[in-house]
């Protein structure tokens, strides 16, 4: 019963880790490409982070059984006690920030299927950075995984450039140059940041909630002051939350609680799951686009998409020597308290890893 149970739960964590990565991308492209008035990116981020910050807070409370006087002791402890160790976070937090506006410029001037195709190199820049930051090793099937991965980005991204005249892309406020340098700076700064912050978890004792928490008060303040560097003079003059529709707040709500719902999902699936859930919302995506953005698929992009989805299931099989050590590894792993939960809290970005 309960392996039945165990196969329904796994079925269930595919399904919204599909949903999840696959709506928010097809979103953001639908409501930056539609007429009229759009919504400061910016004022987005903010909203999401204080979103993101406010759930937390509240599972925190709830954690100390609803003690308010316990709850703000902790949070006075945990972020000025040790204003040190809160500090840490400044710099993920930074960088997080910059990703989740890059994303949207990313989104804005690319077919959201070659986004979502392109965005798999931030796999490509974890694991670089995974081996430089935290001396990790890789099989030698993660590494094919990472050269097929590589080489799928580059023929989708040739095949890409060699017929970007004939697309939709004709409007004067879209560039794809421009799109595809934010994609490749928010990869390389989601490898980094998500790294960093997977060293400073698993080289502390608070909880993952507690540091998303810190996270968000970081993230609120710093992409405050840059919407105000970017937009403030707009904002100041038409609202904070003008252009915001119905959709834009989808949108923005899927951002903010969509890692959170993962990660509480997650517990049930594993990484083969994950693997396979990614490279599906690359083909929903894809076939979506088709008929929503009139985005035209070939035999190269084909090929390429191919590869990119081999790639992500063939890097999050396990390790050839990991059964042979399963009972070795079975108390670290389970000290660890759930790395495969805390993976969808190190990029907050509109993927899953």
């Amino acid at each position: 019963m309960s392996l039945a149970v165990n196969r329904k739960l796994k079925y269930i964590s595919l399904a919204i880790l599909v949903i999840q990565n696959a709506s928010l991308i097809l979103s953001i492209r639908y409501v930056r490409t539609l007429p009229g008035d759009h919504f400061y990116t910016t004022s987005a981020v903010v909203m999401a982070e204080v979103l993101k910050v406010f759930t937390c807070l509240v599972i925190v409370l709830i954690q100390e059984r609803g003690n308010v006087k316990s709850f703000v002791s902790l949070l006075y402890d945990s972020i000025v006690i040790q204003y040190l160790d809160t500090l840490k976070l400044a710099v993920p937090s930074l960088i997080y920030t910059l990703q989740n506006n890059l994303q949207y410029v990313a989104i804005s001037n690319l077919p959201a299927a070659t986004f979502q195709v392109t965005y798999q190199l931030k796999i490509l820049t974890t694991a670089l950075f995974s081996v430089l930051m935290l001396r990790k090793s890789l099989s030698k099937i993660q590494w094919i995984s990472l050269v097929l991965l590589f080489a799928g980005v580059a023929i989708v991204q040739v095949e890409q450039e060699g017929g970007k005249q004939k697309e939709a892309l004709t409007s004067t406020n879209q560039s794809y140059f421009k799109g595809l340098v934010s994609v490749i700076i928010s990869c390389l700064s989601s490898g980094f940041a998500g790294v960093y912050f997977e060293k400073i978890l698993k080289g502390s004792s608070a909880s993952v909630w507690m540091r998303n928490i810190q996270l968000g008060i970081f993230g609120t303040v710093l992409g405050l002051l840059g919407m105000w560097w970017n937009d403030g003079a707009a904002i100041a003059e038409k609202g904070f939350l003008f252009g915001y529709t119905p959709m834009v707040w989808g949108v923005i709500f899927n951002q903010a609680f969509g890692g959170l719902l993962v990660a509480v999902v997650v517990k049930y699936a594993d990484n083969i799951l994950k693997g396979f859930a990614t490279s599906f919302s690359i083909i929903v995506s894809t076939i979506t686009s088709v008929y929503l953005f009139g985005f035209h698929v070939d035999l190269i992009f084909t090929l390429g998409a191919g590869l990119v989805i081999g790639a992500v299931y063939m890097y999050s099989l396990p390790k050839p020597n990991a059964s042979t050590s399963s009972t070795s590894t079975s108390s670290s792993s389970h000290s660890k308290g759930g790395d495969s939960e805390l993976e969808a809290f190190l990029p907050k970005s509109v993927l899953v890893k």
